[in-house]
């Protein structure tokens, strides 16, 4: 019942696709081919491995099972395989990150440039999201999380700033014509602009003052997906549509030229950076151990 490398890793490819047309655009390859390898490996191991419909592709709970233990099987293999990056000049391979949206905003931009000019072998895959996602299970070597958010049994770099707060702004037409709140509870009488997690949790907004949080659940007459989608709720706000909740750092653009006031600012809340995340196993990938090193000599403040 053996079954080829190269057929497996198709196979793992669809099925995280979730089909044949999305997998082969992924990987450069036909459709037909992929369809056939899968064929062949059903064939092999005498089961099938793939439920397939004219609108979708799922794995069985035979494949669904395989799947499952195939993919850090096969990262290690592609690990142990790696090691002869070692003996190579430079490091060459695809590395895959899995970020949240904000970190794609905020910590790539400064940290990517001079990385990819030191490894020009290297090609840098990015997925940004919010939804909480296992790396491993979506084909990605790393990710970024922040410390409540990170998945047992990985090693943890910082990454990023080590010190960031969360917080509130309006434009000054809003603030002019609704007055400006003094404490957070005063939002619950303001038009404020929310962000709700691909979950359907839309989280409250929490604010600290000399040991005192308070967490206040506003309303306002705009819900958007927490992520890529904050960026229209920023642009109400300097509209004058409202209060947005947001990233200092994201927001401090806004409060240097302008467009927005801040809001609440004795009362915004301080936590720590972010964490590069990977697994702890035996052989780190090339391209994920020069990205570690890279990390651990940027200085961040």
């Amino acid at each position: 019942m053996a079954a080829d490398l190269g057929d497996l890793q198709a196979f793992m490819a669809v099925a995280r696709a979730g089909g044949f047309r999305e997998a082969a655009r992924v990987g450069s390859v036909s459709a037909s081919s992929l369809s056939e390898t899968v064929r062949r490996l059903e064939s092999a191991l005498g089961v099938r491995l793939l439920n397939r419909t004219t609108r979708s592709v799922a794995p069985t709970e035979a494949g669904a099972r395989l799947l499952e233990r195939l993919g850090p099987a096969l990262g290690e293999v592609d690990a142990a395989l790696d090691v002869v990056n070692g003996f190579r000049g430079r490091p060459a391979g695809t590395l895959r990150l899995n970020v949240p949206v904000v970190a794609a905003k905020l910590v790539l931009p400064r940290l990517l440039p001079p990385f990819l000019a030191a490894y020009p072998d290297i090609r840098l895959e990015v997925t940004a999201e919010d939804s909480f996602v296992d790396i491993l299970a979506s084909g990605c070597d790393a990710g970024i999380r922040y410390g409540e958010r990170l998945e047992q049994d990985m090693i943890a770099v910082p990454i990023g700033p080590r010190r960031q707060r969360f917080a509130t702004a309006a434009a000054t037409a809003y603030l002019d014509w609704h007055g400006r709140p003094g404490h957070p509870r005063d939002l619950l009488d303001h038009a404020c602009l929310r962000g709700r997690f691909a979950s359907g949790f839309t989280p409250p907004w929490e604010f600290e003052r000399d040991g005192e949080v308070v967490s206040v659940d506003p309303t306002g007459p705009l819900l958007v997906s927490t992520g890529t989608a904050m960026a229209l709720a920023l642009e109400v706000a300097v509209a004058g549509g409202g209060i947005v909740s947001l990233f200092e750092d994201w927001l401090r653009p806004y409060f240097d030229d302008g467009r927005l006031e801040p809001v609440l600012e004795p009362w915004w809340q301080e936590f720590s950076g972010p964490f590069l995340y990977y697994p702890g196993r035996r052989l780190t990938p090339a391209p994920l151990r020069a990205f570690i090193d890279f990390v651990g000599g940027m200085r961040w403040g």
